[in-house]
């Protein structure tokens, strides 16, 4: 500020003095009015919409998805761009602290006294882009799906599939794309191409290493579990998992890594064609 701004400033400080009104009790006034109004709108709507209430929780679900409140989703959704764990402390505490330091330090940077914001192009532009990236990710906070999806495209009749391994955990250990966890367990995005459905059944229902056995959804659920099989047996890397029907009989040897789950390997009885190949009862999905 120049001494003729600083001049003209003090000069219009001295007219609204003599012609304003004093802070209190008009301006403190008006401010408890609002107050009382904004307070009294939140009563109502607590009494009478009440407060979101979701299911009874269950302590013993392994998957139940947490989502933040609606103010948080902006935060939500840079949790779910920023996927490497090693960069997780960089959308949780760099890039708010990084956000308020530089709104905390707008006024040393940015001296310009001018109220009109179309002469204060770096507060209006810093202002407006600030909404705007907010605004954007809460929008896509507000509709992203589970973050235990899996967003494989598949054919059709693998959907279901898809849905059972998206239910059942399989994310926490392994990696489908770009969803999932890089280990401990292997990555499953091209399984299929690798392994028969005889030696992905097998290698569900023992469970190798520290995977959980899936004999019990086997048994009590076969359906599921011949879905499941199916689906992951169609995980060859491309795009689209082509259609066709899979088996999920057979049987194989364990073949571990590290002491994680890794996939079991069909023996010499099974061979490369059995892709194709059927249960004795006819399972098929």
């Amino acid at each position: 500020m120049n001494n003729r701004e600083k001049e003209q400033y003090l000069r219009e400080y001295e007219v609204m003095k003599k012609k304003g009104k004093p802070f209190f009790p008009y301006a403190v006034m008006k401010d408890s009015v609002m107050a009382c109004v904004v307070v009294g709108v939140i009563i109502f709507m607590s009494l009478y919409l009440g407060a979101e209430q979701g299911p009874k929780a269950d302590p013993t679900t392994t998957t139940y998805v947490p989502r933040p409140e609606w103010y948080f989703f902006f935060l939500f959704e840079l949790l779910r761009v920023i996927k490497p764990p090693e960069l997780v402390p960089i959308a949780t505490i760099g890039v708010p602290t990084i956000a308020m330091v530089l709104l905390l330090l707008l006024p040393f940077y940015d001296r310009n006294p001018e109220r009109n914001p179309l002469k204060r192009p770096i507060a209006s532009i810093a202002g407006i882009m600030t909404i705007i990236a907010m605004a954007f990710l809460t929008f896509l906070g507000a509709n992203a799906g589970s973050p235990t999806d899996i967003e494989i495209d598949v054919a059709p009749e693998y959907e279901a599939g898809k849905l059972v391994a998206a239910q059942s955990g399989c994310l926490a250990c392994h990696q489908f794309g770009e969803n999932g966890n890089n280990g401990p367990g292997p990555k499953l995005t091209e399984i299929g191409a690798r392994l028969n459905p005889a030696a992905i059944a097998r290698s569900l229902e023992i469970g190798p290493g520290i995977m959980p056995s899936y004999a019990t959804m086997a048994e009590d659920e076969p359906e599921k579990f011949r879905d499941l099989v199916a689906f992951l047996a169609s995980l060859n890397g491309e795009e689209e998992a082509s259609t066709g029907e899979v088996g999920v009989a057979g049987s194989g040897s364990v073949e571990s890594s590290g002491g994680n789950p890794a996939v079991v390997e069909p023996d010499a009885g099974s061979s490369a064609d059995g892709a194709g190949a059927t249960t004795d009862s006819g399972a098929t999905p």
